[in-house]
């Protein structure tokens, strides 16, 4: 490619140029409005946009004395030719969208986005206001403002733009959410590829730690049974009690060495614990004549260290940002810092026009990680459309309360509609609220499908997030879902992977694949978690009566199975689900493939590839899944060090079913030398005389039958993971019915009613001609609508 287009610039043949204004056609759906007084266009990458080398898409130009017309497959452009105006510039959308109308108009109100994401959630207590998407399902069109931001240059640097010139994106693109997105990657960069580790469970906590206590508390989640992969030291890591003349000790790089007396020690602890280690950063004071590293920054940014003066923090200086990395940072990495938690906080006013110093923060950190040779990593707070490319996002200081976990989904869902895939929030929450076992279950069951799993609070001796802090049937809840976590990673890494290669987000809104179904927009908390589950966390104190957790879904035209129970639903509508606190809405399509690590495995620290393999298939249909592997960690798999594993699943509604594992090639041997597997085939009936061979040869393995979730498991011994294996079933595999008498009974037994009551209920069900008489005999015993709903849920979910 021509080394213009690596630059920013884009194809000449894609440009409608006048004196003052420029067009660039990057797709049929995607324009950039350029506007310049003195007619000098700027062809340098943004924050915004590091690429305009699109194809160049079909188009045709009216160009007349009085006005010009673009038009391409799915939008028109008429413009007068003058200064950019309401009256002078307008684009007439043609793509599918709920509006009757779809003209947009230079300097509009976007009223109807379907809205993007915030900068943080500190200190919210349920819902804040989110800034727009690229997304709008009454208007079609959405617009990004790119004229004020930095201008991004060849060696790394930033510059300012010229003043007075306007520079926008706008977005034409109706339902067609996934191309949309897809677009905007190319438009301002991919997601990387995130660290295996990042995707286990993080362990945080503003509280003064000292490196025996910290030692002791990893030893005891490992004796509980309850892995970890990355540990968070908040801000007591360093010095904070300083003197007044020296700042507040919020910023800091000198190791607090009463707490922690030999970091690099303490630090090599929790590597050998199979950890890794993220320090917080809050930097805006600079540096204080306290710090070990004061002298060595004086010197390298040529000031007179022997006044004691503060340096200032001022990340739009080139010679700070070398030495803030050089001085302060990189003694810190020797000891043993993986990646770093930049804490900002402080605004977005700087001295550079245009720069917010929280971006500044992001962009180079991310430059200095990528340059020391491993795979780039930081933990951040989002600093506008573009910050897609610096993940791990910080979402802030969350206050303890059901309004703060019930807006939680919607806020990470959404945030796919400006390309920002991988949150990470407080799980738990940070302060405030009281001790409440059922908020925390729910909590961090939403946490175990989100993006990134980090347990926080804050430093009140009352408030940690031990799983052992909370009673029975707390505590055990806790284990099995952080353990859920370790055996997810194997689904998750693939998700990283697409969401970095192919540009679809690891959560994304239910409209997304459904655009045009208004019930896709009325379910806000239920989101599709890659795509194989669809997932509907509780985020509501349960009903006293029930004693169970409710949420409302959708499910789209499909056979569904419940992820946990193997009870089967029937899509195409809108149902009420209720679960105990031990279990949530989590449900896979008819064909669903989701590769786990076995537990036995997902007990221990960090996130290896896993030797034991739990494969969940599920039926109804047929489907397939390819599983991304690498060595989870180095930049190694951009030269080919990598692996996929594809599952494949025949059905077999009228011939024989089958399920394969087929492996890709492996160059370098990322996959372990020998894999055992235990496929799980849920929501079926049993069968015998099923057959299994790896590499052409017969295998043993051994056959059972789980009834309490309709789950056909076969454990194949270990096998060359090179080997394809094939298993063969005897003929068509059949659906298991609901075993409706079970679970009605499980579901009363749960229920804070009457004895007598649950005793009519139950026989009136189980020897009733069917689901509608009983329920119409139900409907006559005087229950309560939660009960009958709770009833009904079972009844007709097939």
């Amino acid at each position: 490619m021509d080394a213009l287009y690596l630059h920013g610039g884009c194809r000449p043949e894609s440009v409608v140029q006048g004196e003052r204004y420029r067009f660039t056609l990057l797709t049929s759906r995607l324009v950039r409005i350029e506007y310049s007084q003195d007619g000098v266009f700027e062809d340098r990458p943004s924050q915004l946009a590091v690429n305009r080398a699109f194809d160049v898409p079909s188009f045709n130009v009216q160009d007349t004395p009085v006005g010009l017309e673009i038009h391409t497959e799915h939008l028109s452009l008429f413009y007068d030719k003058g200064p950019l105006s309401p009256g002078g510039l307008s684009i007439k959308v043609r793509s599918a969208c709920r509006g009757i109308y779809s003209t947009w108009r230079y300097g509009e109100a976007l009223t109807e986005n379907l809205g993007g994401t915030a900068r943080t959630l500190d200190q919210a207590d349920g819902a804040v206001p989110l800034e727009p998407g690229v997304q709008s399902r009454l208007q079609g069109y959405s617009v990004l403002d790119d004229s004020a931001s930095l201008l991004l240059l060849e060696d790394g640097w930033v510059a300012p733009r010229r003043e007075g010139t306007v520079d926008l994106y706008f977005f034409g693109y109706g339902y067609a959410y996934q191309e949309c997105i897809r677009d905007f990657f190319r438009l301002s960069g991919s997601t990387p590829l995130l660290p295996r580790y990042a995707l286990g469970n993080w362990w945080s906590r503003f509280y003064p730690y000292s490196a025996e206590d910290y030692e002791t508390l990893m030893d005891r989640f490992q004796e509980e049974g309850v892995p970890l992969s990355v540990a968070v030291l908040d801000m007591d890591w360093h010095i904070t009690d300083v003197d007044p003349g020296d700042g507040k000790g919020w910023t800091g790089y000198t190791w607090n060495r009463a707490l922690i007396p030999r970091p690099a020690e303490f630090l090599e602890s929790l590597h050998d614990r199979g950890l890794k280690v993220t320090l917080n950063l809050h930097p805006a004071e600079g540096v204080q004549p306290h710090e070990e590293q004061y002298a060595a920054a004086a010197r390298a940014l040529g000031r007179d260290g022997e006044n004691r003066a503060p340096i200032p923090f001022d990340f739009c200086d080139p010679a700070f940002v070398r030495t803030y990395f050089e001085c302060l940072l990189r003694p810190l990495e020797k000891d043993g810092v993986d990646f770093w938690w930049i804490d900002w906080q402080q605004g977005e006013a700087a001295r550079l026009p245009g720069a917010d110093p929280l971006w500044l923060l992001n962009h180079f950190h991310f430059l200095e990680s990528a340059a020391q040779g491993k795979r780039p990593m930081i933990f951040s707070r989002y600093a506008g459309p573009g910050s897609h490319r610096y993940p791990v996002g910080f979402s802030g200081d969350s206050i303890i309360s059901w309004a703060s976990l019930d807006f939680q989904p919607f806020f990470t869902a959404t945030a796919a509609n400006i390309g920002y895939g991988w949150w990470s929030h407080d799980i738990g929450g940070h302060c405030g609220g009281r001790k409440d076992e059922e908020l925390m279950v729910r909590w961090a069951q939403f946490g175990v499908f989100s993006p990134i799993m980090r347990l926080h609070s804050t430093s009140n001796l009352f408030n940690g997030k031990e799983p052992w802090k909370f009673g029975e049937p707390a505590c055990g809840i806790l284990k099995r879902f952080l353990r859920l976590r370790h055996q997810l990673i194997p689904y998750l890494y693939t998700l990283n992977w697409r969401c970095s290669q192919e540009g679809v987000l690891p959560i994304r809104p239910m409209y997304y694949d459904c655009p045009d179904q208004e019930a896709a927009y009325e379910v806000p908390n239920q989101y599709a978690f890659g795509e194989e589950l669809l997932v509907c966390p509780v985020t509501a104190p349960a009903d006293p009566e029930l004693g169970l957790g409710h949420t409302v879904a959708w499910l789209p035209e499909r056979l569904y199975f419940d992820f946990f129970t193997g009870m089967r639903y029937h899509g195409c509508r809108k149902l009420n689900l209720y679960r105990p606190l031990d279990l949530i809405p989590v449900l896979a399509p008819a064909g669903a493939i989701v590769p786990l690590t076995a537990e036995e495995e997902a007990v221990r620290n960090g996130t290896a590839l896993p030797v034991h393999m739990d494969v969940r298939i599920f039926g109804g249909r047929s489907g397939s899944f390819e599983l991304y592997e690498d060595d989870g960690e180095s930049t190694a798999y951009q030269s080919g060090a990598s692996a996929v594993t594809r599952y494949e699943f025949h059905w077999g509604s009228v011939e024989n079913a089958s399920f394969q594992i087929i492996p890709g090639p492996d160059p370098a041997g990322v996959r372990p030398q020998k894999r055992q597997h235990t496929l799980a085939f849920v929501g079926v009936n049993d069968m015998d005389g099923i057959e299994v061979e790896a590499g052409g040869d017969p295998v043993s393995f051994s056959h059972k039958f789980d009834p309490a979730r309709n789950a056909l498991i076969l454990d194949l011994f270990p096998l060359d993971s090179a080997s394809t294996v094939i298993v063969r079933f005897p003929g068509p595999l059949v659906l298991a019915k609901n075993a409706v008498d079970h679970r009605i009974f499980e579901l009363l037994n749960g229920m804070r009613i009457d004895y007598e009551g649950k005793d009519r209920i139950y026989r009136c069900i189980s020897h009733s001609n069917g689901a509608d008489y009983a329920f119409c005999e139900l409907q006559t015993m005087g229950l309560t609508s939660g009960v009958l709903n709770a009833i009904a849920e079972i009844l007709f979910a097939q």
